[in-house]
Formats: C-alpha cells, sequence, structure tokens
C-alpha cells in the first residue's frame, strides 16, 4: 500500500520521540491479538525497529458499565504540551484509534503524524489528499462498526421486549431481578411498589390533582431510590402514563404482554388515563419537525433559525433573534431547498472520474487483500491440521491407545482450538472485502447525494444534510457550508478538475485525472 511522502532523515531523528495507544474493549479481550498486551507488544516492537523513543503510553479498556476514554483525553493534553518535541503516535490500526469523527477532527487539528502499525500506513500533515481520503473512509468504517455494536444491543433488548421482559433499568416501583430462564428481569420491589399503588389509586378517585398527589406522596416517603430525593409532578405525570404498571411492555413504538406482575389493574390504569385524558390544557400539541431547523445559523449575528407555518402550509425561516433584534429577512424552505441542493452539487462526480477513483480504492486495498488472503490460508491449514489429529486421537481411543480422559482433553482443546480459527477467518473475511463495499458505498453517495436529496422527503434530507455537510450559515440571501471529512477532499478534486479540465482532458488519456491522486510506489518496503 502507497504511503504519505516522508520527512528527511535529519527532521526524522528530531521528531524521533513517538507516543503509543492501545484500547480494547472487554468483549474483544476474549480473542486473541485484541488484548491490550499484544497491542502494546506490536507497537513497543515497532518503536525499537524504526528507532522511536517511546515517550509514554496511554491505554483504555471500555467496559459495558464504563465506556470513557480516559486515555484518549490525557493522550491529547499530552501531545498538546509536548507540541514541540513529540508529534507521532503509533496504534494497532483506525478502528483501536477512532471511536466516532470527533475524535478524528480531534487528532486532525494537532498536525500529527500517526502510524498504523498493523495496517501498515502511515498519515501525516503532508500526506497526498488520496491516503487522507482513503483514511476517512476507514474512520467512518470504525464509526459504523460502532454503530453496529450499538444496534446489536438494541436488537437484543427488543427481542426481549418481544419476550415480554423489561430490557432495562426497572422504573419505581420494580426492581432488577434474574429470572427462571437466567435472563434479567423485572418484579416489584416490596418497599416501593405499595407507594406506588397507592398514587394511582388516589389520582384514580378523580378528587386529586397530580400538583396534590405529588405532594402527598412525599408526605407518605415515596423517594428515589439512590439519591433519596423527593419525586416531582413530571415523573409522577410519567409513572401514571407508563403501562408498565398495568402488565404491559412498550418499548420503540410496540406494546408486548409484559411477563412480569402488574403493580395496578388494568381498570384503574384505564381509569387514571381518562381522568389525564379530559383535564384541559394538560397535553401540549405535538410539535412539528421543521427539514431545516437547527442546520443553519444566521450569518449576521451567529445565532440559529428556527421554522414556524404560516396559513397551514408555508414553513418559513427566520433567526430566533437569542442576541437581540436581528434584520436577516424570513426566507421560505424551498429556498433553503434549492440551496442546498446547489449546495450538494459540488460532489458531483462524473462517470469517468468515479471508475477511475473505483479504481485507485481497488489499487489501495489490493495489500489489505493480500494480508488477509494469506492470513486466512494459514488459518486453513492449522484447521485441517487439527482435524487430522482430532481424526487419529479418535481412532488411538477406538483402539485403546488413549485413555477417555486424555481424549476428552485433548479433544476438547483442538475444538475449542477450531472454533476460534473459524472466527478469526469470518474476521479476515470481513475485513478483507468491507474496506473496498464501505469506500465504494461512500464514492457513491457522494456521486449521487445531490440527485438522492432531492427525491428525499424532508426529515431524509435533514438526516444526509447531518452525514455530508456542517457550519452552514445563512446570510443575505446566501448559503454558506463546509462538507465533513472526506467528503470536503471529493469536493477539492472536484473544483481542480473543473478548474484544469482542458489540463486533464490530456492526462485522461495516459493517467490519471488528478496527480496529487495518482497512487505512488510505498516509500518504506
Amino acid at each position: 500500500m502507497s504511503r504519505s511522502p516522508r520527512t528527511s532523515p535529519n527532521h526524522q531523528s528530531h521528531r524521533s520521540q513517538v507516543v503509543v495507544y492501545a484500547r480494547v474493549s472487554s468483549k474483544e479481550q476474549e480473542r486473541e491479538g485484541f488484548s491490550i498486551p499484544a497491542q502494546l507488544r506490536l507497537l513497543r516492537e515497532y518503536a525499537l525497529t524504526n528507532g522511536f523513543s517511546v515517550v509514554d503510553e496511554f491505554v483504555d479498556v471500555e467496559t459495558a458499565k464504563q465506556s470513557g476514554r480516559t486515555g484518549f483525553g490525557e493522550m491529547v493534553r499530552f501531545l498538546n504540551r509536548r507540541s514541540s518535541s513529540c508529534r507521532i503516535i503509533l496504534v494497532e490500526k483506525t478502528d483501536r484509534l477512532y471511536r466516532n469523527i470527533r475524535d478524528w477532527v480531534t487528532l486532525d487539528e494537532l498536525d500529527l503524524d500517526i502510524h498504523f502499525v498493523k495496517e501498515g500506513t502511515i498519515l501525516a500533515p503532508d500526506s497526498r489528499s488520496s491516503d487522507k481520503f482513503l483514511h476517512g473512509i476507514k474512520v467512518l468504517m470504525a464509526k459504523n462498526f460502532i454503530d453496529n455494536l450499538s444496534e446489536e444491543v438494541r436488537k437484543g433488548m427488543t427481542e426481549k421486549a418481544a419476550e415480554g421482559i423489561w430490557p432495562t433499568r426497572a422504573p419505581l416501583g420494580y426492581h432488577n431481578v434474574l429470572g427462571p430462564t437466567g435472563k434479567k428481569g423485572i418484579a416489584l420491589d416490596p418497599q416501593y411498589a405499595p407507594l406506588v399503588r397507592q398514587v394511582f389509586e388516589w389520582y384514580a378517585t378523580g378528587r386529586y390533582s397530580l400538583e396534590m398527589v405529588t405532594r402527598m406522596t412525599r408526605h407518605a416517603g415515596l423517594r428515589y431510590r439512590e439519591s433519596g430525593a423527593p419525586i416531582p409532578k413530571s415523573t409522577i405525570h410519567r409513572i401514571l402514563r407508563n403501562p408498565l404498571y398495568q402488565g404491559d411492555v412498550e418499548w420503540i413504538g410496540r406494546v408486548y404482554q409484559g411477563a412480569h406482575e402488574p403493580l395496578v389493574s388494568r381498570e384503574i390504569f384505564a381509569r387514571v388515563q381518562d381522568i389525564l385524558d379530559g383535564r384541559p390544557g394538560k397535553h401540549r400539541a405535538v410539535r412539528r419537525e421543521f427539514a431545516f431547523a437547527g442546520l443553519v445559523i444566521c450569518g449576521h449575528c451567529g445565532c440559529s433559525l428556527t421554522a414556524e407555518m404560516k396559513k397551514g402550509r408555508y414553513v418559513y425561516y427566520h433567526c430566533t433573534g437569542a442576541r437581540g433584534k436581528c434584520g436577516e429577512p424570513y426566507v421560505r424552505e424551498e429556498v433553503l431547498e434549492e440551496r442546498f441542493t446547489n449546495l450538494l452539487g459540488e460532489l458531483n462526480i462524473e462517470s469517468d472520474v468515479l471508475d477511475w477513483m473505483m479504481a485507485v480504492l481497488d489499487e489501495s486495498n489490493r495489500d489489505q487483500r493480500q494480508f488477509h488472503d494469506a492470513a486466512i490460508a494459514r488459518l486453513k491449514d492449522q484447521d485441517a491440521m487439527l482435524e487430522r489429529r482430532l481424526d487419529g486421537i479418535y481412532v488411538d481411543k477406538l483402539d485403546g491407545n488413549v485413555d477417555s480422559q486424555t481424549y476428552d482433553r485433548l479433544s476438547g482443546e483442538w475444538r475449542a482450538e477450531r472454533l476460534r480459527i473459524t472466527h478469526a477467518i469470518q474476521d479476515h473475511q470481513e475485513l478483507g472485502t468491507a474496506y473496498f463495499a464501505e469506500g465504494a458505498n461512500l464514492l457513491e453517495l457522494a456521486a449521487r447525494c445531490q440527485e438522492w436529496f432531492a427525491a428525499q422527503p424532508p426529515m431524509e434530507k435533514r438526516q444526509l444534510l447531518n452525514f455530508v455537510v456542517s457550519n452552514c450559515s445563512w446570510s443575505d440571501g446566501k448559503l454558506s457550508g463546509n462538507f465533513r471529512q472526506p467528503f470536503d477532499l471529493l469536493a477539492q478534486t472536484r473544483k481542480t478538475i473543473d478548474t484544469n479540465r482542458a489540463v486533464i482532458g490530456q492526462r485522461q488519456a495516459n493517467h490519471a485525472p488528478f496527480e496529487n491522486w495518482y497512487p505512488q510506489g510505498d516509500s518504506n518496503p
């Protein structure tokens, strides 16, 4: 894989101080090759081989209860303090360093050299645009991996809800318990359940307001479990509206028959809902969501643009005026949409240029595919050897050459090893294909961004803009904004191609349309 241009030997010796960063989650510690000691050993050996001096090491171990990145924050503060002497980070690979786009931006602003040891790449401030663009794709892939983990957690919680099991922290009146099937659920809390039941019974009489019921619960001794603080009226209202107390599990818009014991009868719960619904002014009208509200700031005063509907059909945006009266006039939603459409047009990529970029992406992925293919071949050889061992020891057991205890121990170890190898092969297969697939999807998104934006309903337009642009402002009828990485590099490429159209037309016969993107040989084979 091509690397970014490196500095001169003298400059390199001046910048030989490095920091090491390693990160692992509790799940990944169970898998070979992801442990903190394995990462640190790899990075220390790399530093020794390349003549670097490790001045500090930063480690993050994330668990299900605590996912903060203390080590990452300490590393950033250290690099800010040592801005003149230490500007190099050694890390195993992209998804060890970044958890989100904010991490990427934070490190990008520090102008560092980052060595991704396992990927065999180096990213520096003077790296070629192609290296930065491909690195941006990897960052988005790392973010996508984290999002997938969160999605798996949500999927598991939804499956529990469908079984009637409350999938998260128990509300007041219940406590979390381990059910007979081994899954965590909820049961009535002997201390608080009678008090919460009393809240429903008081309000069901129709003689007490929410304010009065709130005061009555305080006198009765109902408090938050952890802090002991009194329960406010808003929480009492949420309790009275929660169908969990009548035996139902409401999760992501769906209601399931709960497996827990109801705290109140359905008759009392229904009576409470009728009383709540019958009190005028207790519920606010559903707030309309506007496509671009909160996405654009006023170019005059820096306040956000908000929206309102006129005559039931026309949407107008205007400055909130939070910092005083602002002279920026109202603007119709259709006008803002047109300006956003024009802005996204800066990402349009012609088909021949898109084909070339796909070729660059494929070439950059070639070394990675070769690495993963070689690893898969080695793992398959190990698996075949273990299969032969299992066959052989089974025959030895039948022939009486191996006792049952030895057979059970060795066969168990070898089967566990085969299972680990199977998982490792799957990982290499996914990593070998995901890089190009994610990059290709990103390029296609950029190429068709304007087209897709025009065809989407308002709220999906908003999601697309959140992903592609940032720092948008409106002033004197003009919209300005920045593209997020790596879309900014694509926009830069597009402008360069447009500016040098005639020259590029000559290059296309034998060369890439943008020399700064053209692949180069590995500077450090």
